[in-house]
C-alpha cells in the first residue's frame, strides 16, 4: 500500500492513538500504585505515632508529636517516657513487620504458593531452634558472646531450613502442596525437639525460651532495632533488583526459563535473603506469626503482582499490622502488655480466613 494514500494515514493514525492509549493506561496503573503505596507509607506512620501514644500513661498525639519534634520542651518523666521505652518498642514493631512482610511476599513468589510464609513452612521454627541450642547450652564458638551467637545461629538454622525446602523443591521435583506438606512436617518436627530442649533446661533458660516463641517487642532498644533496620536496608534493594525476574517467575518457571531467568539460582538468593529476614526479625523480639502470612495477600489485593509495588507494598503492609496489634497488646487487657505474638495470632487467624472467603467468592464470580 502506498504510504501517501488515505489507507495509509488511517492505519498509521489508528496504531499512534493505540499507543497513546496503552501509554496513558500504564501511567494510569503506576499511578494507582503509588498511591497505594504511599497510603500504605502515611498508615505505617500514623500507626506508628498511635503505637507511641498508646500505653498506661495516656499521651495525646499531641504530646507525642511534641515530645518527638521538641524533647527539651517537655518534662523529664515524658521524654524517658516517649525516647527511652515506647519509640524503641513502636520502631521495633515497625521494622519487624517490614522485614516479616517482605520474607512472606518472596516466599510466596519463589515457591509459588499463596500459603508460603517463613512459619507455615518452618523457618520461623528453625530460628527458635537454633536460638533455643545457644540459650540452654550457652554454646560458645570463636570466642562470640551469646547476644551475637544467638542471632547468628537463629539465621543458620533458618537458612538451613530454607535449604531443605529448597531440596524438596528442587530435586525431588515436588508439587506445590507437597512442598507445603513437607513444611508443616518440618514445622512439628522442630518444634518436638524444641520441647525437649525445653525439658530438659534450666528455669532461666525456659523462661528465655519462653519469651521466643510468645513473641515481644518489650526488650526493644535502639541498639537492637538499628540492627533489624541495617539488615532491611542491606535486603530491600536487592529484593526490589529481582523485582521483574520475580514478576516473570509468577507466570510460570517456563515461561521464566525461556525469557531467560535462571530460576533455581533465583530461588536460592532468594530463600537465603528470607531467612536472613527472619533471622533478624526474630533474634530480638522472638516468633511472631501471620504477619509473613497475611500481609503479602493484603499488598497483592491492592498492587496486583507486579513485584516493583508488591514487594515494598508487603513490608509497609506488614509494618502496619505489627504495629496495630502492637497497639492492641497494650489495650486488651489494662495495665498488663499482652505478648505481641498472641495478639498476632488472634487477630491474625479471623483476618486471613476473611481474605480466603473473598478469594473464593471472587472465584465463583
Amino acid at each position: 500500500m502506498n504510504r501517501d494514500s488515505p489507507g495509509a494515514e488511517l492505519s498509521l493514525t489508528t496504531a499512534t492513538a493505540d499507543e497513546g492509549g496503552l501509554a496513558h493506561q500504564y501511567r494510569r496503573f503506576v499511578l494507582r500504585r503509588v498511591c497505594c503505596l504511599v497510603a500504605l507509607a502515611l498508615a505505617t506512620v500514623l500507626a506508628l505515632l498511635a503505637d507511641i501514644a498508646s500505653g498506661p500513661s495516656m499521651l495525646g498525639l499531641a504530646d507525642v508529636l511534641h515530645g518527638l519534634l521538641n524533647p527539651q520542651a517537655v518534662d523529664a518523666a515524658t521524654r524517658v517516657i516517649i525516647e527511652d521505652i515506647r519509640l524503641p518498642y513502636a520502631l521495633m514493631a515497625v521494622v519487624v513487620g517490614a522485614c516479616l512482610g517482605l520474607a512472606g511476599a518472596e516466599m510466596q513468589t519463589v515457591l509459588n504458593n499463596p500459603l508460603a510464609s517463613p512459619f507455615t513452612l518452618g523457618v520461623g521454627a528453625a530460628a527458635t531452634l537454633g536460638a533455643s541450642l545457644v540459650i540452654v547450652f550457652n554454646v560458645s564458638l570463636f570466642g562470640l558472646a551469646a547476644h551475637v551467637l544467638l542471632p547468628l545461629s537463629a539465621f543458620v538454622f533458618a537458612a538451613a531450613a530454607s535449604l531443605l525446602i529448597l531440596m524438596l523443591s528442587r530435586t525431588l521435583g515436588a508439587s506445590v502442596h507437597s512442598v507445603v506438606l513437607f513444611g508443616i512436617a518440618l514445622l512439628f518436627g522442630i518444634n518436638a525437639v524444641v520441647g525437649l530442649i525445653q525439658f530438659v533446661a534450666d528455669a532461666e533458660s525456659l523462661q528465655q525460651i519462653v519469651f521466643w516463641t510468645m513473641g515481644s517487642l518489650a526488650r526493644a532498644t535502639t541498639d537492637k532495632v538499628a540492627i533489624v533496620t541495617l539488615i532491611l536496608a542491606l535486603c530491600l534493594p536487592f529484593s526490589l533488583r529481582n523485582a521483574w525476574a520475580m514478576t516473570l517467575l509468577r507466570s510460570g518457571e517456563d515461561q521464566a526459563r525461556s525469557l531467560g531467568i535462571r530460576v533455581e539460582r533465583l530461588r536460592l538468593v532468594v530463600l537465603m535473603r528470607v531467612s536472613l529476614l527472619t533471622a533478624a526479625a526474630m533474634a530480638f523480639v522472638g516468633e511472631i506469626g501471620f504477619i509473613g502470612l497475611v500481609a503479602p495477600h493484603i499488598a497483592r489485593l491492592l498492587l496486583g503482582e507486579d513485584h516493583r509495588f508488591l514487594l515494598p507494598g508487603s513490608a509497609l503492609a506488614g509494618a502496619v499490622l505489627l504495629s496495630l496489634s502492637s497497639i492492641c497488646s497494650k489495650l486488651l487487657v489494662p495495665g498488663v502488655v499482652l505478648p505481641v505474638g498472641i495478639v498476632t495470632a488472634l487477630v491474625g487467624i479471623p483476618l486471613f480466613m476473611a481474605l480466603i472467603i473473598g478469594r473464593s467468592r471472587r472465584a465463583i464470580l
